[in-house]
């Protein structure tokens, strides 16, 4: 079932200090890409589908070391714009207890903060296009790509697609305030919402219990009231960031079993969660199989190095199939 997936927003220069310094001690970093629509189109892609990423990037040689990586995986950039001046960057510095790692941005006039409604031609973008997924983190680079997201959302659903988001919060972007105004605007138009505790106060529910995941009843109830989304998902990282867990709502409210993590690198792990449910959607799986299926690739990426969840289907059905434990394979 071959069908077409478009994801939306920034793909980002990623620097990570080499050996576990700290930037300012760094003599090397190393490079990669990443950002949250890019990490899902890649996954995607790995799944077998067919991924298309939109998005704008310079005509220079870090631009198109980003095309590069992207085209390296199967996703298909024909629609990314070209032009501006840089490629929006961050620096990763991993954390050890009790520090927790650190991203910093440089993304401020980046190509893609400072795109414009003519980059993207919705009619030809979801021209046979089947879903159209973004993030709360693409509207909060400007207010014209809020404006562009709204005009991508409301013509995704002339054109029939399947639209999910997953709010992806980030207070270095944007406030509280600013990102409630934008955000429950787009999920006006949102079938999917992919949504943890504190980014359910963006949309305006008011979570006060300790334990992520029996919060969701009450996030359930609210959303389900205040937006026209069919499915609301979630994951969350248990006892001390030692396990992952995933609960759905698709009419009935069901968990995934509890995935123990072996975390090398965290980055990216909600966008395979992403990827993993779009992916079992479209495929029709079963609400037990579906929740278990994103859990494990949530799972499977804190052990894969970058931001890209390089996992394969067969790979996270294994890992379901030995209840969240992986061996040898020979």
């Amino acid at each position: 079932m071959n069908k077409k997936v478009i994801t939306f927003g920034e793909i980002l220069l990623r620097l990570t200090p080499a050996d576990n310094f700290s930037f300012e001690q760094a003599p090397a970093c190393e490079k990669s890409f990443g950002g949250s629509e890019a990490n899902v189109a890649v996954a995607l892609a790995g799944y077998g589908m067919n991924s298309v990423y939109v998005s704008k990037l310079p005509d220079n040689i870090i631009g198109q070391a980003a095309l590069n990586a992207l085209r390296r995986y199967g996703v298909d950039t024909s629609f990314i714009a070209r032009g501006g001046s840089r490629v929006g960057m961050y620096v990763l510095e991993k954390g050890f207890s009790p520090c927790s790692a650190v991203c910093t941005y440089d993304r401020a006039d980046s190509a893609m903060s400072q795109a414009c409604p003519k980059d993207f031609n919705w009619r030809k973008i979801f021209d046979r296009a089947d879903w159209f997924h973004f993030s709360g983190i693409t509207p909060a680079l400007s207010p014209t790509l809020a404006r562009i997201c709204l005009s991508a959302c409301k013509a995704a659903k002339e054109h029939g697609l399947t639209v999910s988001c997953d709010v992806n919060y980030r207070s270095k972007l944007w406030d509280m305030e600013k990102a409630s105004a934008v955000m429950r605007q787009l999920c006006r138009y949102v079938d999917v919402l992919i949504v943890n505790e504190e980014e359910a106060k963006v949309l305006g529910a008011d979570m006060t219990e300790e334990d992520p995941v029996s919060g969701f009843h009450r996030q359930i109830e609210f959303l389900q009231k205040n937006y026209p989304c069919s499915v609301i998902a979630a994951v969350a990282r248990l006892n001390d960031n030692t396990a992952a867990q995933a609960v759905i709502w698709d009419g009935t409210i069901r968990y995934s079993q509890v995935y123990p993590l072996h975390t090398v690198d965290p980055v990216g792990a909600g966008d395979a969660f992403c990827a993993a449910l779009i992916y079992g959607i479209i495929h029709r799986m079963h609400t037990d199989e579906l929740i278990n299926f994103a859990a494990a690739a949530c799972a499977l990426k804190h052990g894969i190095k970058g931001d890209f969840n390089l996992a394969s289907v067969d790979t996270v059905r294994q890992l379901m199939k030995n209840n969240g434990h992986t061996g040898v394979q020979r």
